[in-house]
């Protein structure tokens, strides 16, 4: 069931490389500026992942110039949790952390259990498979929650 766009959401992760940072440039991708998207990890301690850069270009979103920032960070560049409309969790310890900051606030936090692809596969092509399939349990759990996009990848 499709809802209507919030007027901001905050991706996270573990390490804001991976999954939210997918989830954040696939977003601005189907819905344009109309929403304020960002994303954020528990930790900032790795920089943007290969593999995601590499599915992403894929279906024409660019994430080469991501930089990993954590909730920390976040808070401390000015991007305060109580003004966004919905934060959507992608791992465990991102939703703990999610729910532990937001405590305090009137907002709405969301799970959605997206496979972490770090690690699987041995071969190049099976690594891309793994992230390929996180990529596209992002783009399904975005159509279902906010419907059609206003541009088709």
């Amino acid at each position: 069931m499709s809802q209507e766009l919030p007027g901001s959401v905050l991706f996270c992760c573990d390490h804001n490389a991976v999954r939210s940072p997918m989830a954040e440039g696939i977003m601005k991708k189907f819905y344009g500026t109309g929403t304020y998207v960002q994303s954020a990890g528990v930790t900032n301690d790795m920089e943007i992942d290969g593999f995601s850069i590499a599915v992403c270009q894929e279906i024409d979103v660019e994430l080469s110039r991501h930089r990993s920032r954590s909730f920390d960070e976040m808070e401390n560049w000015g991007d305060d949790l109580s003004s966004f409309d919905l934060v959507i969790a992608l791992s465990p310890a991102s939703q703990r952390r999610a729910l532990d900051l937001t405590r305090f606030y009137h907002l709405e936090v969301e799970y959605w259990p997206i496979l972490d692809p770090t690690g699987l596969g041995e071969s190049r092509e099976a690594k891309l498979e793994s992230y390929r399939q996180a990529r596209d349990q992002i783009k399904e759990r975005l159509l279902a929650r906010f419907g059609p996009p206003s541009e088709i990848i």
